[in-house]
């Protein structure tokens, strides 16, 4: 049996963390935009100026309350990477060429928001930011390769962030939907397969990433997955309304979760740890708020503040597919000496003593990525994507200019075949699958250029140099052969 016929073979990147061109083309800014570097060691920070012109800058995932009349800028002194990322705002036709090299059947990017409404809540789009994906689109068709599409990835127009903290606010739902309008009516005939927020759920890890959010308030945080979620509902009932063929996904970050032992405690503590990721998936595939979570706010006292509409809204606006991020498993422990934690995608854990680490600390297990399948597709029965997937490493050219990154063509290989298990053995509906950083680009978590994903090596470096050349890697070649075979030959040779 194997992949089916037409499985979307292909890979996936973000706007701001390659396209560069952050002042060009009457872009504006984003909440990215004033993200500083950072290491594996050193916190990315986020700069602002206080109403009294005392300047700041606090750590990207430990941003608290923010002074009300504080404004997010860029400041002198710090490097900021997402300015630049690795230039595909002016290197597009030669990435995509390489990419339909590889043989990809498809592309997950995203839309700047700021690109085409430089502040978000501007009554006319800017057309030449609308003109650039108009080029990007034509150009990924030109190859056969389909275009799929997040609306939101982990950027927000900056100035909604400085008028009212962007998602904290009702007011941001209407200028997504005119967003979301804009660009659906644009490329209705050139964009199927839509995401509406990328890894929606890891607003429960800081406000600022997924939402422009200044604030980590349990109240504020609620209120803003509230409207994100009654906005991607508005978004799929609109968009289906505009071209019934969309394909309208959520998308989540997730990992199972293993309880560290079988003491029950343990297992009921990992059971949370699974519903603070299903929380999301349950109402944009539901259509309502489960029951756990509505305890949870009332053990917190949390109080949403909601509209007339909302209930409707959400039952109406489930969507097509679900598309998540996997990079590895978690273990949760009830007790709370159990202090040793395994360094993940904003998710940390107890570390896993039969599995081996990525060069950042992240977990390896490919039979992880066949539990989320089952676990997902168990919970919803909706087709799946898997739209990140991938091994950071420090790559290294040898002294003819290769990249043998074996390494990663073993990880890629063997997530490839737990995959193919599920589809196989337990009748998972998967659609496709976009490894993560198909070209090197800068790392969301750190900021670092050295954490490399790409079977294409970009030659930009964390001190801002580098030519932005592009280079193959020895997984190029390896996953155009994955692509060619439909996912039957992984083998390295």
């Amino acid at each position: 049996m194997g992949f089916p016929k037409g499985f979307l073979w292909g890979g996936a990147t973000a706007a701001n963390q390659l396209e560069g061109g952050w002042q060009e083309g009457g872009k504006g800014l984003t909440t990215d935009d004033v993200v500083t570097n950072g290491t594996h060691t050193s916190p990315r920070l986020i700069t602002f100026t206080l109403p009294d012109g005392t300047k700041k800058a606090e750590q990207m995932f430990g941003l608290g309350e923010v002074p009300e009349g504080a404004k997010f800028e860029c400041h002198e002194g710090y490097l900021y990477p997402n300015h630049d990322g690795i230039d595909f705002y002016h290197h597009y036709k030669e990435d995509i060429a390489l990419f339909a090299e590889m043989g990809f059947k498809c592309y997950r990017m995203s839309i700047a928001w700021a690109r085409i409404f430089p502040n978000g809540d501007d009554a006319v789009p800017n057309e030449e930011g609308l003109k650039f994906y108009d080029d990007v689109f034509d150009e990924c068709l030109k190859y056969g390769i389909e275009p799929v599409v997040t609306i939101s990835h982990y950027e927000t127009p900056l100035a909604l962030s400085n008028k009212w903290n962007a998602w904290a606010d009702r007011r941001t739902v209407a200028c997504f939907e005119r967003y979301c309008e804009t660009i659906f009516n644009r490329y209705k005939n050139k964009v199927k397969y839509w995401m509406t927020f990328n890894e929606i759920n890891c607003l429960g890890f800081g406000g600022w990433m997924a939402a422009g959010v200044a604030s980590n308030d349990p109240q504020v945080i609620a209120q803003a997955a509230h409207h994100q979620l009654v906005a991607s509902a508005k978004a799929v009932i609109m968009g289906h309304d505009i071209n019934p063929d969309f394909m309208i996904g959520c998308m989540l970050g997730y990992g199972p979760t293993y309880p560290y032992t079988c003491n029950p405690d343990d297992v009921l503590e990992t059971w949370k740890k699974f519903n603070g990721v299903y929380f999301y998936g349950d109402v944009q595939c539901r259509g309502y708020y489960p029951s756990y979570k509505l305890k949870e706010y009332e053990r917190l006292g949390v109080q949403l503040k909601t509209e007339a509409e909302d209930e409707e809204v959400l039952r109406k606006g489930t969507v097509d597919y679900i598309a998540f991020s996997y990079y590895m498993s978690s273990v949760a422990s009830a007790d709370p000496k159990m202090k040793e934690e395994a360094e993940g995608n904003m998710i940390t854990g107890i570390k896993n003593p039969y599995l081996q680490a990525s060069d950042w600390g992240w977990q390896i297990d490919p039979v992880g990525l066949r539990l989320a399948l089952d676990y997902l597709y168990d919970r919803y029965q909706l087709p799946l994507m898997i739209v990140e997937n991938g091994l950071g490493a420090h790559d290294q050219k040898e002294e003819d200019g290769s990249i043998n990154d074996d390494y990663r063509i073993q990880y890629l290989a063997d997530h490839i075949a737990e995959m193919k298990k599920a589809i196989d053995e337990d009748g998972v509906d998967l659609i496709g699958y976009t490894p993560w950083g198909c070209i090197d680009l800068v790392s969301a978590s750190t900021g670092e250029m050295a954490k490399r994903y790409g079977f294409i090596y970009v030659n930009k470096f964390d001190d801002g140099s580098g030519d932005y050349s592009r280079e193959k890697k020895k997984s190029f070649d390896w996953y155009k052969k994955v692509i060619a075979t439909n996912g039957e030959d992984l083998s390295n040779d």
